[in-house]
């Protein structure tokens, strides 16, 4: 039996599509196991989801301050040699680098034990590991054009997306008949925003004074308790939680969607097909963030507030002019669904599969 090793971690933007992929390779057969970082969230989700893991001492390196730099030789080292150890216990067909901080020592174990990589680029912008695993890839996806300027050509796929997303009702089928308040779902992402939960709830109010809108928001675990207290003095109709685990359902259900422009988000709006304010998180890396929010932008599908333009009345203006007619709302949905890219969750497993079957192409 064929054996895929993965690797991804860190954030849910490297972890569900990877669980995508992990899913049809399994579906077809092949057994997957995981590599990620030991502490992250990929522990848990891995786990849950039924495949074998190893993690590894590995975080990130850039902008950690100048003591993680001094010691990041020995840190890279130590981790090199334990991605090294369960590649050889584990004795991969082939490795897939999906993102996250234990991409990096397991590419490049992958390389010295000559095991044939697969590396999928989920921003719109490469990071620096992806850039420098592609120079010795043997396939390289990316889910936007144009991830790696100056640099390796990538196979433009998409971002893998959760199958339960994908089999949603097109906008115009689920808006149709649609009626009464509009419906407001406001994302914090994986790790929660701290920004978002602090100053939604104030701008959902003004809106609410001139239009009836229900309100679903995801906070995150750290900054729930901003979230709850920011509405407290409210009179919304809103349900606050930690974390959606249907997501599919909540997608479903919404009209418009408040979040960063992380790449799974931008991808899911896409999928689902749902109009979109973007708020791109501003110390991203590269601000990677920015890049992916104009692939919606560029559609007609999302418009984008940079976080220092944030000021009092400045959200509830724009949400304003957009629901206004919820018309629009389908409008941009439809846009959105261009961007999606339902078959690369299959795309990206069957080239693992073919690289795993010795074939070339």
């Amino acid at each position: 039996m064929n054996r895929i090793l993965v690797m991804a971690g860190g954030t849910g933007g490297h972890i569900f599509p990877a669980l995508a992929v992990a899913e049809v390779l399994r579906a077809s057969g092949c057994e997957v196991c995981w590599l990620g970082s030991r502490g992250g969230m990929e522990e848990q989700l891995v786990g849950q989801a039924g495949y074998a893991g190893d993690w590894i001492a590995v975080g990130g390196l850039r902008g950690k301050g100048w003591f993680t730099t001094i010691a990041a030789p020995l840190r890279l080292l130590v981790s090199l040699l334990q991605a090294v150890a369960v590649m050889i216990r584990r004795r991969p067909s082939v490795v897939l680098g999906m993102g996250g901080f234990a991409s990096g020592p397991g590419g490049v174990a992958a390389w010295l034990l000559r095991r044939p990589l697969v590396v999928h680029e989920q921003n719109a912008v490469a990071g620096t590991t992806n850039r420098i695993l592609a120079r010795f890839a043997r396939q390289v996806f990316s889910a936007f054009p144009d991830s790696f300027p100056g640099g390796r050509a990538a196979e433009v796929v998409g971002n893998p997306v959760r199958s339960s997303i994908i089999a949603l009702p097109l906008p115009e089928q689920r808006m149709a008949a649609r009626h009464g308040p509009i419906r407001v779902l406001v994302l914090g992402g994986s790790q929660g925003a701290l920004m978002l939960n602090q100053y939604v709830p104030g701008e959902l109010a003004t809106l609410a004074a001139t239009t009836a809108i229900a309100v679903h928001h995801q906070s995150g675990d750290k900054t729930h308790a901003t979230a709850c207290e920011s509405y407290a003095d409210t009179d919304l109709n809103v349900q606050v939680d930690r974390f959606i685990d249907d997501m599919s359902g909540a997608y479903a259900w919404a009209d418009i969607v408040i979040c960063r422009a992380g790449a799974l988000t931008v991808s899911e709006l896409a999928a689902a097909g749902l109009a979109a304010v973007l708020v791109p998180f501003p110390y991203a890396i590269d601000n990677h963030q920015a890049a992916n929010a104009q692939q919606l932008v560029r559609l007609g599908a999302a418009r984008v507030l940079m976080q220092d333009e944030l000021k009092p009345g400045k959200l509830a203006a724009v949400l304003t002019e957009l629901v206004a007619d919820r018309k629009r709302l389908t409008v941009m949905a439809t846009a959105a669904r261009q961007l999606a890219r339902p078959d690369a969750a299959s795309r990206v497993a069957d080239r693992c599969l073919r690289l795993a079957a010795g074939l070339s192409s």
